[in-house]
C-alpha cells in the first residue's frame, strides 16, 4: 500500500511537536498573569518556575528573569529599584509595540527571600542580574544568557539591546512616561505668570542675580566643568557614578577599563583636573600680572606650571589605561 509523502511529513511533525495539552494551559496561565500585571511582568515563584521548566524543549517562547532582593534596595550602588523600574518599562514597551508577539517573550521578576531555591538553580551569587532563557535551555546555569554588569549603565536602552541581540525579537521604541505631568505643567505656567511682573520690575531696576559679576564667573566655571567632564554624555547615556565589582560585591569600581564606557566618577575626576588647569591659566593671565614682586611672580608661575603639567599627565595616564594606547613623543629622524 503506497504512503502519501505529505501525510508522512505531517505525521513526523506531529510526533516531534510537544503535546499541546501540556503546553497550552501553561501559556494561557502565563498570558493571564501577564495581562493582570500593569507592566506585563510576571511574579515568578519556585512552583511556577518548576511548571515552566516542565515544558518539553524547545519551548514556544523565551523568558527573561529579573533577579531582585528587597533587603538590598537600600544599597544605592546596586540601584535595584531603578533597574527594576527600567525592566518593567522594557516589558510594557515590548507588549505595546508587539501586540501580536506577547506570547513569544515572557518577562518575570523573582525575589530572593521568597525563592532562594530558584536563585540556586540559576546560580545567582550577585546582583543586579538579568537572564534570558532560550526555548532550548535545559540547564539554567549554563544555557541561560546573562547580562553583563557593565551593560546596566544605560538602563532600559541596554536591556533592549541585550534582548534584541539574543532573541532576534525587537523591543521597539521605549515608551517612557513624560517627565512632567500636565498638572505640573499647569502649575508651572501659573507660577511663571504670577512672578513675571516682579521679575520685569527687578530687571528694570538692575537688582537681579544677572547683574552680579560673581554670578557670571561662577556660571562660566560651571559651564567649563560641564563641558570637559562629559556630563552631557552621562546624562544622555544615564551612566552611573560607579559600578559594583563583579568579583567582589563589597567593592566599588569608579574607573572602568575599556574605551566603550565611561563612568560618572571618571568624568568628574577628569573635569576637576581640567578645571584646575583652566583656573590656573585664568589666574596667570588676569591675576598674576598685578603682582609687582618678580620673585613672587616667578614662584607662582612655576607652581601653576607644575600643577597644570601634573593634572594633564593624570588625564593622559587615565586615557592610556582605559584604551590601551600610548602617546609617544615625536622626534625628528635627524635627532636620533
Amino acid at each position: 500500500m503506497a504512503i502519501n509523502p505529505n501525510s508522512a511529513v505531517v505525521l513526523l511533525l506531529c510526533l516531534l511537536a510537544p503535546p499541546s495539552s501540556s503546553v497550552s494551559p501553561i501559556i494561557s496561565e502565563l498570558s493571564t498573569l501577564q495581562s493582570k500585571s500593569a507592566a506585563g511582568v510576571i511574579h515568578l515563584t519556585d512552583a511556577l518556575l518548576r511548571r515552566v521548566l516542565s515544558l518539553p524543549t524547545p519551548r514556544p517562547f523565551h523568558f527573561i528573569v529579573f533577579f531582585d532582593a528587597q533587603k538590598l534596595h537600600s544599597k544605592p550602588e546596586l540601584a535595584l529599584p531603578t533597574l527594576k523600574s527600567e525592566y518593567s518599562l522594557i516589558s510594557s514597551s515590548f507588549q505595546s509595540n508587539n501586540p501580536d508577539k506577547k506570547t513569544l517573550i515572557f518577562f518575570f521578576e523573582i525575589e530572593f527571600e521568597e525563592s532562594q531555591s530558584s536563585f540556586a538553580v540559576f546560580g545567582i551569587n550577585s546582583l543586579p542580574s538579568v537572564r534570558i532563557i532560550p526555548p532550548s535551555a535545559a540547564d539554567l546555569k549554563t544555557d541561560s544568557i546573562q547580562m553583563e554588569p557593565s551593560d546596566f549603565s544605560r538602563l532600559a536602552e541596554s536591556m533592549a539591546e541585550f534582548i534584541n541581540s539574543n532573541t532576534n525579537l525587537s523591543v521597539g521604541p521605549i515608551n517612557r512616561p513624560p517627565p512632567i505631568s500636565k498638572t505640573q505643567i499647569y502649575i508651572l505656567i501659573a507660577a511663571v505668570l504670577v512672578w513675571t511682573p516682579f521679575l520685569i520690575k527687578k530687571l528694570i531696576s538692575g537688582n537681579t542675580i544677572l547683574h552680579e559679576k560673581t554670578a557670571w564667573m561662577a556660571g562660566a566655571i560651571f559651564v567649563y566643568f560641564f563641558s570637559v567632564s562629559g556630563t552631557m554624555f552621562n546624562v544622555i547615556r544615564k551612566m552611573p557614578l560607579f559600578l559594583v565589582d563583579k568579583q567582589d560585591p563589597d567593592k566599588l569600581v569608579f574607573f572602568y577599563k575599556g574605551s566603550g564606557m565611561q563612568l560618572g566618577a571618571e568624568g568628574f575626576a577628569v573635569g576637576f583636573l581640567y578645571t584646575i588647569v583652566g583656573l590656573l591659566l585664568a589666574f596667570v593671565v588676569h591675576g598674576l600680572v598685578w603682582v609687582s614682586n618678580r620673585a613672587a611672580q616667578r614662584l607662582m608661575m612655576m607652581i601653576a606650571m607644575f600643577v597644570s603639567v601634573w593634572a594633564v599627565r593624570e588625564v593622559v595616564f587615565l586615557d592610556n589605561w582605559k584604551t590601551g594606547y600610548r602617546a609617544h613623543g615625536y622626534w625628528p629622524s635627524s635627532w636620533r
